[in-house]
């Protein structure tokens, strides 16, 4: 079974410090244990509904740091791959590798605004999370808040070529799909992970042909010398194979082991003449976006 077929621990989680600390849900023990139970029989899972008339005509994405977003869209609240560590500290990527953080998060982690849940590129440890579930590639999970329908699917992600690939935690791409309750989808955000450019990314446009938003990770992240996130050239040439409305870069500048600043993004793009499907957000901006109807 090749990485891809893996299960990916961790892509929807329930954060007990943040719901608890908010008051928003009931964490304790038994109540987790109900909830993921419900979950992994239906697949789904159900929210309180706060406004039941979302907003799906404009959403917005507060850049974090890394590959931490918190989107706001049709009355879902989402943070993607929590990282709150900050300037000089250090990360752990296994079996003794570390790498320092250049910069510190817009925002501490007391900051974060209530959430519904967060999505996960990749699970390096389980502190901190009550419980988690997990999916193949390409399987769907169905999240409902009133009238509003998310279905996050995982999308095909590798890390890092053989040997090294197998040492390194499993990763993935989400593909985050708001529908309108007629069923219809309204709009579609693609997380690519911390993967690299390789043919099965070739799969994604076939089957998902219309992406109106997508999160690019960069860094070219190197372990052992060896690259294990997108550099420039290969984020730009994402884009093109994607074809995304529109293209945000994260996941660079912030960690010692990023050897691809924004600057060879920024060339590639130029070079590629995909300006005009890249919005640049820098730590501490909103993007708010526009969804096209379709």
């Amino acid at each position: 079974m090749g990485q891809d077929q893996q299960l990916h621990p961790g892509h929807l989680q329930i954060l007990k410090i943040y719901h608890e600390r908010r008051g928003d849900w009931d964490c304790r023990r038994e109540t987790t244990v109900s909830v993921m139970r419900y979950m992994a029989r239906t697949k789904e899972l159900v929210l309180p509904v706060v406004n039941n008339k979302p907003d799906t005509d404009r959403g917005s994405i507060f850049f974090v740091g890394t590959a931490t977003v918190i989107l706001r869209y049709a009355g879902f609240t989402i943070l993607t791959d929590p990282n709150f560590l900050h300037r000089g500290e250090q990360a752990h990527l296994g079996y003794g590798v570390r790498t320092a953080r250049r910069t510190d998060p817009a925002i501490e982690i007391d900051e974060l605004p209530p959430l519904d849940l967060i999505v996960l590129s990749k699970v390096l440890k389980k502190k901190g999370f009550s419980s988690t579930y997990a999916l193949k590639t390409w399987q769907t999970f169905t999240i409902t808040k009133g009238k509003a329908v998310l279905r996050i699917s995982s999308m095909p992600a590798r890390h890092a070529p053989a040997p090294l690939g197998k040492l390194l935690p499993p990763v993935m791409g989400s593909m985050l799909e708001f529908q309108v309750p007629e069923g219809q989808t309204r709009m579609r955000l693609y997380i690519t992970g911390d993967t690299l450019l390789y043919d099965r990314l070739k799969e994604i446009p076939q089957r998902y042909p219309e992406i109106d938003l997508a999160l690019i990770h960069l860094g070219g992240t190197r372990i052992f010398g060896v690259m294990v996130t997108m550099d420039g050239k290969q984020g730009a040439e994402a884009i093109r194979l994607i074809a995304p409305r529109m293209a945000i870069p994260i996941h660079i500048n912030d960690y010692t082991a990023f050897k691809s600043p924004l600057e060879d993004f920024v060339k590639a793009v130029k070079a590629a003449r995909l300006e005009k499907q890249v919005k640049y957000v820098a730590p501490g901006e909103t993007y708010t976006f526009k969804v096209p109807k379709r």
